[in-house]
């Protein structure tokens, strides 16, 4: 979270408000009274619990959880003390869908995968750390009473949409366009390597438009818009309200 970045932010623009407040270039500046109208958000999880996934056991990335979910309360009430009162929050995606997460899966146990193929344990971690988020926001709520926080399910979003990827006209939603990515054979999105003594170059996408994720990590730019979607409008929001409305407080 990058709330050192945001002290650095505010500050300057304070300071250099205060210079130039008299003349034309002042508008290209924040004033010091909208730090408390901006809508602040937070995307949080989904690095948290992969590095997790990789160098822990469940058992020790849960127990980890509270602790994640505490910094991210800590940094909305440092926000809150500089004057932030309104606050959007997503929760953790379906990790256990990410490409990368099933690059070297084979021949997995029965019950190993879900329905549409997304490693099913990594999703029921996902799901839990959501849950202990959402009890974290309710608590922030009732220590921070005069702002407006808005949790977002992303992870019904994005598992919403990479359930019904053929339907809407997607490329398998476990594939990627960027790289090199045959067998067990993994050149990255940029990267040259060698398969078989022949080198290989990990090209960019042709048409990222029809993947829901371009590196295997991160989703596209067409799957982030129907993420986007389908979470602003407030159908997928505690309290059920969009975007629009997110700086109300209820």
């Amino acid at each position: 979270m990058q709330i050192v970045q945001f002290d650095q932010f505010k500050a300057r623009t304070t300071d250099l408000y205060s210079q130039v407040k008299s003349t034309p270039d002042a508008e290209k500046l924040p004033r010091a009274e909208d730090f408390s109208k901006a809508l602040y958000t937070f995307d949080l999880g989904q690095n948290d619990l992969s590095v997790g996934f990789r160098k822990m056991s469940f058992d020790q990335l849960r127990a980890a959880m509270p602790d994640i979910v505490n910094q991210l309360a800590s940094a909305v009430q440092h926000l809150y003390e500089q004057g932030g009162r309104a606050f959007w929050i997503h929760n953790t995606g379906p990790i256990g869908c990410l490409p990368v997460n099933l690059f070297y899966v084979s021949n997995p146990a029965p019950g190993y995968l879900d329905e549409h193929g997304c490693v099913k344990a990594q999703n029921e971690m996902a799901i839990e750390f959501n849950s202990k988020l959402k009890d974290r926001v309710a608590k922030l709520r009732a220590d921070l009473p005069e702002a407006a926080i808005t949790y977002v399910d992303v992870y019904s979003a994005k598992y919403g949409l990479i359930s019904n990827a053929k339907n809407l006209g997607l490329a398998d939603p476990l594939k990627v366009c960027c790289g090199y990515h045959v067998n067990f054979d993994h050149i990255w999105c940029g990267n040259k390597g060698k398969v078989n003594d022949t080198e290989v170059y990990g090209a960019s996408c042709k048409d990222p438009s029809v993947f829901i994720s371009w590196d295997g990590v991160h989703y596209s730019q067409a799957a982030n818009q129907w993420v986007a979607d389908h979470t602003q409008n407030g159908s997928l929001t505690d309290p059920p309200i969009p975007i629009t409305q997110a700086c109300r407080r209820k």
